[in-house]
């Protein structure tokens, strides 16, 4: 009886410790949100793509949209996060030298257009090419466009007004904004009568119309690469990317305007 009554204290004991053991473990880690530092045109076209890999997946994904130098910048900077997607080739380069990307996840990912977009009330088409009077059509107001010296669209657009023969005559009346979506807003409310916004982005707003696009030869191929950060460690990083490139991400995309790059 004596051994009985041990034997059951020790088991009691042992269950004890072990349901002491279990309480102690910490609970299983959250899964990690994927997070992309991402340009400000792709906006539309990426929160609708996103949209259909979480459904897919199950997984979050969480965007910073901004002008390419400034998320590049950011990621300079140790800003924590896993995939970069840029609107000109510049701003990848310039990661990859500094050995910010893993190289072997680049690809060029989706490509655009360049146009001139008025505020719809006012929209009149106009012949864009050599020597056209841009000067004369924006008068004493503004012509905007993202800061001509580090947003992606605003220097395509300064390449293709130098081309043009037409940058020297418009330079005093430009107003370079932080990104292509501040130009695209201060066409929309009226603040400039004139802008050059990406086609894509001119779409995605109700308040203007485009009124005319810069030929492809007036300008750098208008390409945005994507890749994974060196110091990224998210196990899904991968498979967004095979997302992205797969016909249902294309899809996506292409409703927006961009041309899909293979």
């Amino acid at each position: 009886m004596q051994n009985r009554s041990r034997w059951l204290k020790l088991a009691i004991a042992a269950i004890a410790a072990l349901w002491l053991g279990t309480a102690a473990l910490p609970a299983p880690a959250a899964a990690e949100k994927l997070i992309v530092f991402a340009a400000a045109s792709l906006k539309d076209a990426l929160d609708a793509a996103n949209a259909a890999w979480a459904k897919e997946s199950g997984k979050e994904v969480v965007v910073s949209y901004a002008a390419s130098g400034a998320l590049a910048r950011q990621i300079e900077n140790a800003a924590p996060t896993d995939i970069f997607i840029s609107a000109d080739l510049d701003w990848m380069d310039y990661l990859a030298k500094k050995n910010l990307i893993k190289a072997d996840t680049r690809f060029n990912l989706v490509g655009n257009r360049i146009v001139l977009v008025a505020e719809k009330a006012k929209a009149k088409p106009v012949e864009i090419k050599q020597g056209f009077d841009l000067a004369g059509l924006v008068g004493d107001g503004k012509l905007a466009m993202g800061e001509p010296k580090s947003v992606p669209a605003g220097k395509y657009g300064m390449a293709a007004l130098e081309k043009l023969g037409v940058w020297k005559s418009v330079e005093t009346k430009v107003a370079g904004v932080e990104s292509v979506r501040a130009a695209l807003a201060l066409v929309s409310r009226g603040e400039a009568p004139y802008g050059i916004v990406y086609q894509t982005d001119a779409a995605a707003d109700k308040g203007v119309a485009v009124v005319g696009t810069f030929p492809a030869e007036s300008h750098p191929p208008i390409i945005y690469p994507i890749a994974i950060l060196a110091e990224s460690k998210n196990p899904d990083a991968s498979a967004y990317l095979d997302f992205l490139k797969s016909d249902k991400a294309a899809a996506f995309f292409t409703a927006q305007g961009f041309t899909i790059l293979k």
